[in-house]
């Protein structure tokens, strides 16, 4: 039998430990980036979780300072904490450096990228009880960026899709919608003309389904999907869909619920995720304390849940919503007159209540 184990008054004394904070890397971005960061971090950090901040510079504004828009040493933070919060980088068009969104996804393995587009109380749009997720696979079709010129004036750029990328953003879509209590899933095509790439995808994805009799599947032609979205947005729930597609589409629903501005996204990968604004960097009004933050700040819910900090995301969560549904503190973008700091003065102050 063994011997009774005896506690000394010195462990009976020892104090409790303290909780480890959360290190997490911090990419503030371009224009109005570093003040929806901030105002993020001060909302995070007002819950009274610990947070370790890894600051990062990436963008078009260091391109100067390192010769590159993604130096390394950002994406070896990201890979070492697996957790970055991220504000929008200005990406030039047609000419200039690769985008520092679509690099990073490369770089990281960011295969998933998901994106919630749900109706917010004092918020007018034109439809109500719209609350539906964009699964968007991230990582080929033609965001894999191989193009060249064929003659002078002829451009031909190539979309990729394969089996292994089509299966495992098919099952994070029935995944996603099995853990949250999500009832259906669409995928999104345009496979009666494409009908070998998008054949492929919409195949992958009626075979995953059948592992998921608890979930309802259906499929939508893009065009339709698009047509459906503006009429009767409230028929869906969970799309899972190729990345261009993803891209237009997950734009458009965030339209349906009051802009980039309010919606939140994630990108998910084996290694990391990434949670970050998909609005633009807004340089026009960069400085001037105008900036709306609730796209960071949805982010950043995202982030919480992930880290099984449910009852701190609800606590967010219903703090902004709490304002919302006020109408005294919304940024100029949704009508209102309140400046960055109010905003966030006012979502700090619900937490509290």
């Amino acid at each position: 039998m063994a011997a009774p184990t005896t506690t000394t008054q010195e462990e009976q004394a020892s104090p409790p430990q303290e909780p480890k904070p959360y290190t997490v890397t911090l990419i503030p971005g371009d224009g109005i980036g570093p003040e929806v960061v901030d105002a993020t971090v001060q909302v995070l950090e007002a819950t009274g979780l610990l947070f370790e901040w890894e600051t990062q510079e990436a963008g078009a504004e260091v391109v100067g300072k390192y010769g590159t828009a993604l130096p390394d040493q950002v994406v070896t933070s990201i890979l070492k904490n697996r957790i970055a919060l991220k504000g929008p980088v200005a990406t030039p068009i047609g000419t200039g450096f690769a985008s520092v969104n679509v690099t990073l996804r490369k770089r990281l393995g960011l295969y998933a990228n998901v994106r919630p587009a749900r109706c917010l109380p004092g918020i007018k749009t034109p439809f109500p009880n719209v609350d539906l997720i964009v699964v968007r696979e991230n990582s080929e079709d033609l965001y894999s960026g191989i193009e060249h010129v064929v003659v002078p004036g002829v451009v031909e750029s190539l979309k990729i899709i394969t089996e292994v990328a089509s299966t495992r953003i098919a099952r994070h879509a029935f995944d996603y919608a099995r853990t949250n209590g999500r009832k259906k899933v669409t995928a999104v095509h345009k496979a009666n003309i494409m009908k070998l790439s998008d054949g492929l995808f919409l195949d992958c994805c009626k075979r995953v389904s059948r592992e998921y009799t608890d979930i309802d599947y259906e499929e939508m032609i893009v065009d339709n999907c698009c047509m459906q979205l503006v009429t009767r947005p409230q028929q869906f729930d969970v799309m899972v869909m190729e990345n261009l597609y993803g891209d237009i589409v997950s734009d458009l629903a965030s339209g349906l619920v009051g802009g980039l501005g309010v919606t939140g996204s994630a990108n998910i990968g084996p290694d990391a995720t990434v949670y970050e604004a998909v609005h633009g960097s807004a340089p026009d009004i960069a400085g001037k304390g105008l900036a709306n933050p609730t796209a960071v700040l949805m982010s950043s819910v995202m982030m919480l849940r992930d880290l099984n900090e449910t009852a701190t995301a609800d606590r967010v969560e219903k703090a902004i919503l709490s304002v919302f549904s006020k109408g005294k503190y919304l940024t100029r973008d949704l009508g209102g007159t309140a400046t960055t700091a109010e905003y966030v003065s006012a979502v700090i102050g619900a937490m509290g209540a």
